[in-house]
């Protein structure tokens, strides 16, 4: 062997050990990484992917509680729970879901809408959740799904309570109704709290009372093999069912309410002027909530919108109305009051007032006047000549700060959400809305209960039950009691006494009784067979102005420019249980069409008849 040979051996030698030394370095680092590994998962680790390998053998199923039933004052179901099939899907089961939605709509009739709502409650659950496609599944579908089950893995018929309101329409604006859960109800729910239920209240006392009426939701520890499936069940969290509600509504005396107001749309509450408990609410015309609990179709709904009776409006909650005079005992008092009105100062009324250097006259509604009149026969014949000058001699501001004492423009803090506060104006209201001064014909026409002032049925019920009570203040209210769930009833709020001279409650009460006992009185036609006193006023709301020398006529204008009926009352008038406010919109007289409606309704609390 030469010498450049020899060399050569000797590098490869080299070479070959610097690679056996390189391949030992790294195999003992990998060894070493592997060691260090091992005591991280066995020692450092242990804890966590224990647990996550009991997640991947243990899954937890929520168990949504049973809702909360509603009652009437004698025990009447208006909200209850009734077991429904439902068709359901678990996402995660099923290997080509858009291939078994088509294959599911063909087999059972299924509506697009019906899979929209289904891809839209799968964006807001996971996909390990039973899902429901359709709810109410009638028996034809059970049996049509039953025998094609085994092809439809991850599809199953589950059944859910489901909630339905035995009296409809007759209760849909007071109980309201529960739907779907919304992406925005999402954003603000705990979902701990509501894994696994579909539907939340939406109005009415379903939504004042959402969690006392829901409960708190259990769940099961399931038992799970390789592909997901329960096997068995490890541990069970009971649910706690919602609690059951007592209302003060009373379910006779609203239907009885329903049909006193007859073709009439409109609303009427009734109350106990003693402690502010709802007897009647009635908004008509009215709607079925059933339908929205599993999902009203889209063209229903559009129909229910464009109704132009808008039978979804909540009239005795949001609706404002000017009422008309039936303000003027509210009105009355404030002269005795604030005013140093005597009650027994005449006034005269022509059939009109005029201001100072003025020639607009403000007309009363009878064409040729009352004659003189004081406070108590201004009321029983509703003179409007005498408030237009006594709201005139107290001012806008004077009046607006009295009348606030009587919850007007204020919202009542009745337990149903969405009221609105109406209007009671003043200089200070009118600035904020408008660049023009506050005038002397618009303190004028408040003083009839025209002009900016709107009031809502239930504030009116409100105030009535003030005056009821001769200055307790009370605050309406349909909850009455609570039975059983996790949480509690609010507390009562305290109640505040309105400080006025005995004297001036007398004078004005006694002018409401005339109102209805007098032969002069506005309410006279509901007198006859009466075996108590009622106090009562009447009101004639306009819907639109009527030009200087020119006359409404009521049979030459079109229904929807009729004016409003109103009608106010409490009764018996020495010891008052029941007080009541009636808008019949575009009744046109309040003594007709308003008060017969009241007189309905006390009839059937006081004597358990209508007449």
């Amino acid at each position: 062997m030469n010498i450049r040979a020899a060399r050569r051996f000797q590098n490869d030698v080299r070479v070959f050990q610097s690679r056996i030394a390189f391949s030992v370095v790294l195999l003992l680092l990998a060894v070493a990484a592997l060691v260090v590994r091992l005591v991280y998962l066995q020692i450092v680790g242990h804890e966590h992917y224990a647990t996550l390998s009991q997640d991947n053998r243990v899954k937890i199923a929520p168990l949504p509680p049973t809702r909360g039933v509603i009652y009437d004052r004698n025990g009447e179901v208006l909200a209850d729970n009734v077991p429904s099939y439902s068709l359901e899907l678990v996402p995660e089961r099923i290997d080509d879901l858009d291939a078994t939605l088509a294959e599911l709509q063909t087999l059972l009739g299924l509506s697009d809408e019906d899979v929209r709502r289904f891809r839209k409650l799968r964006s807001q659950h996971k996909s390990f959740e039973s899902i429901p496609l359709k709810m109410r599944l009638d028996e034809e579908q059970i049996a049509r799904f039953a025998v094609k089950q085994p092809f439809f893995p991850g599809v199953q018929i589950a059944v859910r309570m489901i909630r339905t309101y035995p009296y409809a329409e007759l209760t849909a604006h007071a109980v309201g109704y529960v739907s779907r859960i919304s992406e925005a109800d999402l954003k603000t729910l705990d979902p701990s709290l509501y894994s696994g239920t579909y539907h939340i209240g939406k109005s009415g006392i379903e939504k004042t009372y959402e969690t006392l009426l829901h409960g708190r939701t259990g769940h099961q520890e399931l038992e799970t093999n390789v592909q997901g499936r329960s096997i068995g069940v490890l541990n069970t969290v009971p649910p706690i069912p919602g609690a059951d509600l007592r209302l003060s509504l009373d379910i006779t005396l609203q239907r009885a309410a329903v049909d006193a107001l007859g073709d009439y749309n409109g609303a009427v509450v009734a109350m106990e002027p003693a402690t502010g408990r709802v007897l009647a609410f009635v908004s008509k015309p009215s709607f079925d909530p059933n339908p929205f609990v599993y999902g009203i179709p889209k063209a229903d709904y559009d129909r229910l919108q464009a109704s132009p009776d808008r039978p979804l409006y909540n009239r005795a909650l949001r609706g404002v109305y000017p009422p008309g005079s039936t303000v003027k005992p509210f009105e009355g008092l404030a002269g005795l009051e604030v005013g140093d009105l005597a009650a027994d100062r005449k006034v005269s009324c022509p059939g009109y007032f005029q201001l100072p250097n003025s020639s607009h006259q403000y007309r009363d509604w009878r064409k040729g006047g009352h004659g003189a009149v004081d406070l108590k026969s201004a009321i029983t014949q509703s003179c409007d000549v005498y408030f237009y000058k006594l709201a005139l001699s107290l001012g806008i501001d004077k009046l607006s700060e009295f009348m606030g004492r009587f919850g007007f423009g204020t919202r009542t803090g009745i337990d149903i959400p969405g009221e609105l506060p109406g209007v009671y104006p003043s200089k200070e209201w009118k600035k904020k809305r408008s660049k023009y001064p506050w005038f002397p014909g618009e303190t004028v026409i408040t003083g009839i209960g025209q002009g900016y002032v709107g009031v809502t049925p239930v504030q009116l019920a409100r105030a009535t039950a003030i005056l009821a009570n001769r200055g307790r203040v009370v605050t309406p209210r349909l909850l009455d009691g609570v039975q059983g769930g996790a949480g509690a009833a609010p507390e009562e709020r305290r109640r505040e006494e309105l400080a006025i001279a005995p004297e001036h409650w007398d004078t004005v009460i006694q002018a409401m009784i005339d109102v209805v006992h007098s032969p002069r009185g506005t309410a006279k036609s509901i007198a006859g067979g009466l075996a108590y006193h009622v106090a009562g006023k009447t009101g004639t709301a306009q819907v639109f102005s009527v030009a200087q020398g020119q006359k409404y006529r009521e049979s030459e204008v079109s229904k929807e420019m009729r004016d409003h009926a109103l009608f106010i009352a409490f009764a018996p008038a020495e010891q008052p249980r029941i007080a009541v406010a009636v808008i019949a919109e575009h009744g046109g007289h309040g003594g007709s069409v308003a008060a017969p409606v009241a007189r309905a309704v006390m009839e059937r609390y006081l004597s358990g008849s209508a007449p």
